[in-house]
């Protein structure tokens, strides 16, 4: 605190004229008053874009099947012969949890599913009402349908 000012403990109209207000961070996972507790699981809507050398498309599509019948709460997948885009629901308590999970999906699954050498490169997570008030709005991708995989 600088000389001669007093503590803020308020809004704006707490601070001295011309001082600036100090930033602050949140860790993962701190809640406010009135939010849900920490350790309530949420749905985040995931979208995972992966992209790398070409394969057979007959592969990719297998494989992402594969990785849909692996991984609950799958939605859809379109794919290309260099790329493709995830999008499913995951269960976690918070942003940081859901966006581990994801940066996580391609490469713990690249064997057994025998996924692409590909490589992540875009990852949105948004929690469940942004989603639901995007699709309202008209915003972003309509909702996957037909579920499952799919050429682009």
């Amino acid at each position: 605190m600088r000389p001669g000012t007093q503590a803020s403990h308020g809004g704006a109209g707490s601070r001295a004229a011309g001082e600036e207000r100090a930033l602050t961070s949140v860790a993962a996972g701190d809640r406010f008053r009135g939010e849900e507790p920490g350790d309530t699981p949420r749905l985040w809507h995931v979208t995972l874009s992966v992209s790398g050398k070409e394969a057979p498309l007959p592969e990719v599509r297998r494989a992402l099947e594969q990785l849909a019948h692996d991984h609950p709460f799958f939605l859809t997948s379109r794919y290309a012969v260099d790329h493709a885009e995830i999008r499913y629901w995951e269960e976690a308590r918070d942003l940081h949890d859901a966006a581990a999970v994801a940066l996580r999906l391609w490469g713990e699954h690249r064997q057994t599913a025998g996924l692409p050498p590909w490589e992540i490169v875009g990852l949105e997570v948004i929690d469940r009402a942004t989603y639901h008030q995007r699709i309202a709005e008209g915003y972003g991708p309509p909702p996957a349908s037909p579920v499952g995989v799919h050429p682009f």
